[in-house]
């Protein structure tokens, strides 16, 4: 190890990078769902690292922040303005200064929002009226968020709220000396998992998990007067019916579990009135610690329960016909199933799904539309069904959910009469409205269709043309003569704008917040692997470059590949070229400021048709993707052989090792955050669903820690000391370091403290990237 290298201080990035860093973002813009106005939010510049250092308390699979009963590290907004579509007048609201605005919701009429205010010692509840713009607090600070959600609207005049019990005690404190072991045993069940982090691990934790999830659920009105409906308990959720009469309660109990998070967890499902008196046990499920790994596995018995958004009260959940357990052959996989109040009549099955389920969207008592997929064959398919059963389901879409030139998007929603969005119907009730991301071999091109239900033949009514990338987020009218877009380009930023009577008006002018990038160069690019399978990456080349004047620069590829089931989809165009390119947090464009040209998410994909399995060959196709990547810079003449570097976070860092591991290709490498070594995560990684006993010749020859020995180019290794995503955690990357070390390897191993997987301080973001542009100075530019 190389004493000199240490630091003692945090780096800041070369100019203008750290002038980029400091610029606050842009606004995130919501649309009411009445579609008369918008709600802008201010987003909040970096935190400091003394703010993440506030880690809070780690407890079943999330951390919580103990003083404030709200999740740890929480992202808010600190301002806020309304604007009227009407009359396009925007107006600021006044709150506290050092307002932290979260959990932010419409009246169920849509002529009110609600939201949090976080305070040193908890959350409050603020309600606003959109007419007049002022607001006024609804309680103290007694939300409680440390799990699900706090509120939610019961009516226009009133919430169900999670509150912290009035008597609380002080919290459990831990035993300094130890009482007894820690003992886990297995009876001969099957438990398998993949790898949670922030679990559960003694009595304390689960103590710590008792003392702060409890809640007592509470009526408040808008004017701060409470009632309590139910005593203190574990509350997961508490839905009220779209009329308000009813309540759907969710709570956890005991048996824990130190191997699976609290969604795991058994839970009692009941229904109460609005007086909080029970009126019904629907469920007591079980511990969920059995179930298996496959993707399409999932909790035996009920889940997924909610209210139907088109009925007044009428619940719908779904029941595993198979068990949960995908590898058993069955006919259907799930029975989906209603009950209407008052809910002491006999349970409906409304429809089978050969498939899983995946979504439902409410319409009216014969219209509702769902879907259903299977990961193994990659298929998804759209049914119209009727809820009513007057009329038999009719397959309306039957694809591969990996063709994305065939996606027929998605269904607009509206405010329906009790509050909840359904369908956005035709004034013909016969046809519905989708928006798309528009794939297609040309490029992306956003749209808007009209779907005939009895047919499912759909026409297109608008789409974004160059040089925009445009979408439609909501229709205004029955119509669909008057909606609202987010466009952007290559030179201007994203914006929204207004459709109506065949004119275009802009609702907002946000600037370029990185004007030092406007000269930029970004181009789609698209080659072939040497085994004919298309592929497809973002060129970008720095401000001023001229090939003519300047000839070949020092390239760094940011990598993540991706399984496939079919080599057409695998090479299909799925990003468009007319995005608004800015670099943010941790990016790698940020190196083209430093005078480097960058290839972007090159796709590399992983193909495994018919019975093969993708990872089976994961090696030999990762290098067929990067080499043709690399033949088509060079070729192209904007970088040489002896100046290319290779990078990624996650996933990537994971590629990036193995194509050092592999190949010669490269001259040095950044991995950040990665996964180096497959016996850490034997129970399934990524897009693998067998498990390291089943597949262990792929699980090794995948993982670059086998094959450390062989790394020769420079390798720069990043990870977020305390890493919560599944499987990456923190000694993936040290043993890493270690080995490369021990073998004499040029290695560095930056460990950012506080950090998580994705990078959020102004001093971890700014030291990354400054890591990152030392490491590409010292071993891909010197070579220039």
């Amino acid at each position: 190890m190389n004493i000199s290298a240490a630091l003692s201080t945090w780096q800041t990035p070369p100019e203008p990078i750290a002038q980029i860093l400091a610029t606050p973002p842009n606004p995130i813009v919501l649309i009411s769902p009445t579609r008369q106005w918008l709600v802008e939010l201010e987003q909040l510049e970096l935190c400091s690292i003394s703010e993440l250092a506030e880690l809070g308390i780690a407890i079943a699979g999330f951390r919580i922040d103990s003083k404030t009963y709200s999740p740890a590290r929480q992202s808010s907004y600190r301002r806020m303005w309304i604007k009227s579509l009407a009359t396009g007048i925007q107006q600021g609201v006044e709150l506290p200064e050092d307002a932290r605005i979260n959990y932010i919701t419409w009246s169920p009429d849509g002529q009110k929002i609600a939201f949090t205010l976080k305070r040193s010692d908890g959350l409050e509840l603020w309600a606003m009226d959109l007419a007049t713009g002022k607001p006024w607090q609804v309680t103290q600070p007694i939300l409680n968020a440390t799990y699900g959600t706090p509120y939610r609207w019961q009516s226009n005049e009133a919430f169900l709220c999670k509150v912290v019990p009035a008597d609380r005690l002080e919290p459990p404190q831990p035993s300094i000396v130890p009482t007894a072991p820690r003992i886990e045993e297995n009876l001969g069940r099957k438990t398998p998992a993949r790898t949670y982090t922030n679990l559960l691990t003694n009595a304390h934790d689960e103590a710590l998990f008792e003392y702060y999830l409890t809640s007592a659920l509470e009526r408040v009105h808008l004017t701060g007067e409470r009632e309590l409906l139910v005593p203190p308990s574990l509350i997961d959720e508490a839905r009220p019916s779209p009329d308000g009469r009813y309540i759907l309660l969710t709570t956890l109990h005991q048996p824990f579990s130190y191997q699976v998070p609290a969604t795991r967890f058994p839970k009692k499902i009941q229904i109460f009135d609005a007086a909080g008196k029970i009126l019904r046990e629907l469920a007591d499920l079980p511990l969920d610690d059995q179930r298996s790994i496959k993707f399409d596995a999932v909790r035996p018995g009920l889940r997924g329960i909610s209210w139907r958004s088109d009925h007044p009260a009428t619940l719908f959940w779904l029941e595993a016909l198979d068990g949960g357990d995908p590898t058993r052959d069955v006919s259907h996989r799930d029975a989906w199933m209603t009950l209407e109040a008052p809910f002491t009549g006999a349970l409906r099955e409304i429809w089978r799904s050969q498939y899983r389920y995946r979504r439902i969207r409410w319409g009216r008592e014969d219209v509702a539309l769902v879907w259903e997929q299977e990961y193994d064959s990659r298929r998804i398919r759209l049914w119209r069904i009727a809820p009513d059963q007057s009329k038999p389901p009719m397959l309306l879409v039957d694809r591969s959910f990996e063709d994305k030139y065939q996606d027929e998007g998605l269904p607009l929603m509206t405010l329906g009469k009790f509050g909840r969005q359904v369908l956005l119907f035709t004034p013909d009730h016969q046809s519905i409205y989708l928006s798309g991301q528009g794939a297609s071999p040309q490029g992306v091109y956003p749209f808007l269709d009209r779907m005939t239900l009895s047919t499912g033949a759909t026409k297109r009514l608008w789409q974004c043309q160059d040089p925009y990338l445009e979408s439609v987020l909501a229709v205004l009218d029955a119509d669909a003569q008057s909606f609202i877009t987010r466009r952007q380009s290559k030179t201007e930023p994203p914006n929204y704008f207004l459709y109506r009577d065949r004119r275009v008006a802009a609702l907002t002018d946000y600037p370029d917040l990185a004007p030092q990038f406007a000269g930029v160069q970004k181009e789609l690019v698209q080659y072939q692997r040497s085994d004919g399978v298309d592929l497809s990456a973002r060129l970008y080349l720095p401000a001023g470059y001229d090939p003519q004047r300047d000839g070949p620069l020092p390239i760094v590829f940011w990598v993540y590949p991706a399984e496939f089931k079919s080599r057409e989809t695998a090479g299909q165009i799925t990003t468009s070229d007319n995005n608004f390119s800015r670099p943010s947090r941790a990016s790698v464009l940020f190196l083209l400021t430093q005078g480097y040209a960058v290839l972007n998410d090159p796709k590399l994909p992983i193909i495994g048709e018919g019975d093969a399995e993708p990872n089976d060959t994961y090696v030999e196709q990762l290098i067929a993707g990067a080499e043709a990547a690399i033949d088509y810079v060079v070729c192209r003449g904007v970088a040489t052989r002896d100046c290319i570097g290779i990078g990624g976070h996650s996933y990537g860092a994971f590629t990036t090792a193995n194509l050092l591991a592999h190949t010669r290709l490269f001259k040095m490498g950044i991995a950040r955050s990665g996964a180096y070594n497959r016996t850490l995560t034997p129970f399934g990684f990524q897009g693998e669903q067998r498990n390291f006993w089943e597949a262990t010749e792929t699980y090794q020859r995948m993982a670059p820690f086998t094959y450390a020995a062989q790394i020769e180019a420079p390798l720069l290794l990043i990870h977020g000391e305390h890493d919560s995503n599944p499987g990456t955690y923190p000694i993936q990357t040290e043993r890493l370091f270690e080995a490369l070390k021990g073998l004499g390897a040029t290695v560095r191993w930056v460990q950012l403290p506080f950090e998580d997987h994705g990078y959020r301080s102004k001093e971890g973001i700014g030291h990354t990237l400054w890591e990152m542009v030392r490491w590409c100075d010292l071993y891909l530019k010197a070579r220039d």
